[in-house]
């Protein structure tokens, strides 16, 4: 067990947080007594203590609602070593961390190997060089934490001396350029340096409406035809042909969705993208996709007359729902799932054999179809309403807009 504890510093820690900063820190980077109060009051100042006493933090501060930048990482000598600064810093960042992902960044000294290397262990990647301010001052990289994923290139990397500044300024030049590491050579230390793949956000959002446009459409049209043959028989139940009027108004309406989805693209101004395509994916799986798959089997019954091949099919389906919700293509997969939604999987699951079965042995139909429009509807309800955005969706589609 650690011999220190971490927490939000708080009014009463400032004294003896000034004291430490004197104590540990260069007068330079020390920041004043008006920004450290600043910084408490707003809980972006994390302390570690040991017997009572403050033997490590990390002040950040805000000086834009979209940027948090890191000022002081400090840790008493006698405690280095110890992983203290890993996990202050973690635990700093993971508090800022809120659904708008802001931008927490750092500065460091290419000398100060210690530093660099803490921030490339947390997550930090060293984007650009920039001037210290004053005469005589040198440079600081500019680091950054990951808020999305991002593909390297794993061609296009090299090494630079820590020593050789123009190298390094040289080598960060270009946009898609980043420290990812830093090696120990036997003459001294290096940068890694790497190139980063490029994405188009813009690109991206629209090639996902638009599959998500044609996937519904494709859904629709094959809901339209399997409502026409129900209509055209006179034995098929009146309480699936309500089942698949109402997977056509939601397959329209997830139609309507990731029309919106594009004109919001189109637009670039309310950061909506990701909320809207969750609509859009929800409605189409859960009030077109799922409603199709389990009146396949009742359409097989009613048209065939054949039991066993009937019964067949519906356990087949059943199983390949079953794996589907399982695996890691299921729209459930993209939210948190609680173990009540157990219960509504297993219906949903059981469903094409459940009602297959009832419509093979000419018995009412009209409970399952009740249950089922429930399990589907809570579904809906659960993940539009009660549940986040989508995973990873927030984090690979914000736009920052001014």
């Amino acid at each position: 067990m650690a011999a220190w504890s971490t927490r939000t510093a708080d009014s009463a820690d400032l004294t003896p947080l000034r004291s430490f900063l004197i104590d540990s820190c260069p007068p330079s980077v020390i920041p004043s007594s008006v920004v450290l109060d600043a910084a408490i009051e707003r809980g972006s100042v994390r302390v570690a203590e040991s017997g009572g006493a403050l033997v490590g933090c990390v002040v950040a501060v805000t000086p834009l609602p979209g940027h948090v930048r890191l000022l002081v990482i400090a840790v008493h000598t006698s405690m280095r070593r110890q992983d203290m600064a890993t996990q202050l810093l973690t635990e700093t960042v993971r508090a800022h961390r809120t659904s708008e992902s802001p931008l927490i960044s750092a500065l460091a000294g290419p000398e100060d190997t210690a530093l660099s290397r803490l921030l490339l262990k947390c997550g930090f990647l060293g984007t650009r060089l920039m001037r210290g301010s004053g005469s005589g001052a040198g440079f600081h990289i500019h680091y950054q934490h990951k808020s999305r994923v991002a593909y390297l290139d794993p061609d296009s990397r090299h090494l630079v001396p820590v020593t050789d500044q123009e190298q390094l300024t040289e080598s960060l030049t270009p946009s898609d350029h980043a420290v990812t590491a830093l090696v120990s050579l036997g003459d001294g230390s290096a940068f890694e340096i790497a190139r980063f793949e490029q994405d188009d956000p813009a690109t991206l959002q629209s090639g996902e409406a638009a599959a998500g446009i044609a996937f519904a459409g494709s859904i629709l049209a094959a809901i339209t035809f399997l409502l026409g043959f129900a209509f055209s028989s006179t034995r098929f139940p009146d309480d699936v042909r309500l089942l698949l009027i109402g997977a056509t108004f939601s397959t329209v309406l997830s139609l309507i969705v990731y029309a919106s989805a594009s004109g919001e693209l189109a637009r670039i101004r309310s950061n909506s993208f990701g909320k809207i395509m969750k609509w859009g994916n929800v409605l189409s799986e859960y009030g077109g996709v799922l409603p199709f798959l389990i009146s396949l089997p009742v359409t097989y019954a009613q048209a065939s007359g054949n039991p066993w091949t009937t019964m067949v099919l519906a356990l087949v389906l059943s199983a390949a729902i079953a794996w589907y919700e399982r695996s890691e293509f299921s729209i459930a997969r993209r939210f948190q799932r609680s173990p009540g939604e157990l219960v509504l999987v297993v219906i949903t699951a059981a469903s094409p054999t459940v009602g297959a079965g009832l419509v093979a042995a000419n018995a009412t139909s009209w409970p399952w179809t009740t249950v089922l429009v429930v399990t589907l509807s809570t579904r809906t309800w659960l993940y539009l309403l009660r549940r986040g955005s989508e995973a990873d969706i927030p984090e690979r589609r914000q736009w920052q807009v001014r």
